[in-house]
């Protein structure tokens, strides 16, 4: 089990703590913390605050990605997707939202918005070579394998 450690800022008392909801999800919804309401136009991008901070241990990152009904309702979706939130950072967690829909979406204080999915970080050390093994694939990539 690992612990993390959850912050309402100040002024976001009434904000809900990120929560799973269902027994097995494996994100926790968070919910827009804003002071008024933000209308976000088709095309438009905008970070929503959350409200909180959290720490967690080394070995942990959180993933920011969105969610599956506001994507598929309204084409709401997460930029830099899935957001990485590394072990060390200490401010507040922001989502960068966009609207991918044909209609303008309004977000309020409350709202779920997204979901944190926590993942372990392996240890990895960087070795520089001069060459690499070779395989079957090589160096083909992006669309390589035809349809």
């Amino acid at each position: 089990m690992h612990y993390v450690q959850i912050k309402k800022l100040p002024g976001n008392e009434d904000i809900k703590l990120p929560q799973k909801m269902s027994e097995l999800a494996a994100g926790f919804d968070v919910v827009a913390a804003l002071e008024e309401e933000v209308v976000l136009e088709p095309g438009q991008r905008t970070l929503i605050p959350t409200g909180l901070a959290m720490a967690m241990p080394a070995g942990l990152e959180a993933q920011i990605r969105p969610r599956s009904g506001l994507a598929f309702k309204h084409g709401i979706t997460c930029l830099n997707t899935p957001g990485t939130i590394d072990a060390d950072y200490r401010g507040e967690v922001k989502v960068l939202l966009i609207n991918l829909g044909q209609e303008p979406f309004t977000i309020v204080r409350g709202e779920r918005i997204a979901q944190i999915v926590f993942q372990t970080v392996p240890a990895i050390e960087l070795t520089e070579v001069a060459e690499l093994s070779e395989t079957v694939r090589g160096e083909g990539g992006f669309g390589h394998t035809g349809k």
